[in-house]
């Protein structure tokens, strides 16, 4: 998250230069959703880990489904 964070706030100096140049401030947002595609990948695999991995240990077939689709649904 910090990553992220500093790219933004890159970002946001970025867009107060009037000068600024465009691809400049595209590079810097590509690296942003970069870095919270990191974050997501990270938030899930905790998840799977914390709760599926749980639910598989007790044998409970549909808890991993819905666990599994809850977590999805906010995959980027």
């Amino acid at each position: 998250m910090k990553s992220a964070r500093g790219h933004l706030d890159g970002v946001v100096r970025m867009l107060e230069d009037s000068s600024v140049y465009c691809v400049d401030v595209l590079k810097q947002l590509k690296a942003v959703q970069g870095a919270l595609t990191k974050v997501n990948e990270a938030v899930l695999r905790s998840h799977i880990r914390d709760h599926v991995v749980t639910a598989s240990e007790r044998g409970d077939a549909d808890q991993i489904v819905e666990e599994l689709m809850e977590a999805l649904k906010y995959r980027p």
